[in-house]
């Protein structure tokens, strides 16, 4: 009969994530995820997750990487793009950190603003 408010499991560790991460501290626990996706898209969200706190990569250098795994000479930067436009989690699985060529702020669903806001909120010149 009566209402218990309380963060359990999975969501006390992503509470706590948030709350560290928006202080500008790098988390020190990442939150139990289950991604569902095509297996390409799986491979970028891997790869976006090991971009480290603080610093960015671009979307070829991204198929870079999945063109060697996979044993192919180039990967397209669009499709990669394409990938990291559908990330479930885009603050936990940093897409924000993508950049692309030249340093160019490209895309990010939450806005360019929102981009730049996180980058330097992790302490990356920019």
């Amino acid at each position: 009969d009566e209402y218990i408010e309380q963060l359990t499991g999975p969501f006390e560790v992503t509470v706590m994530w948030l709350n560290q991460y928006f202080k500008g501290q790098k988390p020190f626990i990442l939150p139990p995820m289950q991604l569902e996706g095509t297996d390409f898209r799986k491979q970028v969200w891997s790869i976006l997750q090991t971009i480290p706190y603080g610093e960015t990569t671009t979307y070829g250098e991204i198929g870079g990487k999945i063109a060697a795994a996979q044993g192919k000479e180039t990967m397209s930067a669009q499709a990669v793009g394409g990938a990291v436009g559908h990330n479930p989690i885009s603050i936990i699985i940093p897409c924000h950190r993508v950049i692309g060529k030249n340093g160019q702020m490209t895309g990010y669903a939450g806005g360019i603003e929102r981009k730049v806001y996180m980058l330097e909120l992790e302490n990356k010149s920019l």
